[in-house]
């Protein structure tokens, strides 16, 4: 999985992270692979992000802040999207021991 972290704050890494993972979860459970990622328009111009992982990222005001919405490429209209929460938590990342090198 690609990793985000130069010019991200903490927030917005834990926001890619978990978008990332619903890309994931979404394509190895679908044979159709993801085609957009919608998000409230508040949150995206907060953000300042056009796209993630190569998909575009579109503003949808009907989701709430902290939501988005992972698109399926088969859904040519709104039926069928999938709908999932962003919830914001601690999230600890070890960096490496020095020594061990």
């Amino acid at each position: 999985m690609q990793r985000y972290s130069q010019g991200v704050s903490g927030a917005e890494a834990q926001n890619l992270e978990v978008i990332s993972r619903a890309i994931d979860q979404h394509n190895s459970n679908c044979p159709f692979p993801a085609s957009e990622v919608r998000m409230n328009p508040f949150e995206l111009e907060r953000l300042g992000w056009e796209e993630i992982r190569g998909l575009p990222i579109v503003a949808d005001p009907a989701l709430g802040t902290g939501r988005f919405r992972i698109v399926c490429s088969r859904d040519s209209d709104e039926s069928g999207l999938e709908e999932v929460e962003a919830i914001g938590s601690p999230l600890e990342v070890g960096a490496p021991d020095p020594s061990a090198n």
